[in-house]
């Protein structure tokens, strides 16, 4: 099978969708990665990547309920994949596997 690579902001719109689980739309994503990264995002570059991982098929989108909060619009609400999910482990794996093999004095100490 075809690996599918993502870019950064990419993983972390995927990761922030599962963090979310449920209550993933796109405001709510826009906020969480906010909050989670420091990272101020346009709603619009949130949209195209949920639009890119959709296409990819690590992500599934369907509409919610209507809410009182929208005037009655429904929310288009995002739920990652199976392949989303695999995506997303064996990233995690990767990034450990590098880690692991790096010697205790290649990089320079810091303070947390």
């Amino acid at each position: 099978m075809k690996r599918t690579y993502l870019g950064e902001f990419e993983e972390l719109v995927l990761l922030t969708v599962a963090v979310l689980h449920e209550s993933a739309y796109g405001v709510a994503i826009t906020d969480e990665l906010d909050r989670q990264t420091g990272r101020s995002v346009s709603i619009s570059a949130v949209h195209a990547a949920l639009h890119r991982l959709e296409e990819k098929g690590m992500l599934k989108s369907q509409m919610g309920e209507a809410t009182a909060e929208r005037g009655g619009r429904r929310k288009r609400l995002f739920t990652v994949t199976a392949l989303g999910s695999r995506a997303l482990h064996d990233i995690r794996a990767m990034r450990d596997q590098l880690w692991d093999s790096i010697s205790p004095t290649a990089l320079p100490a810091i303070s947390i």
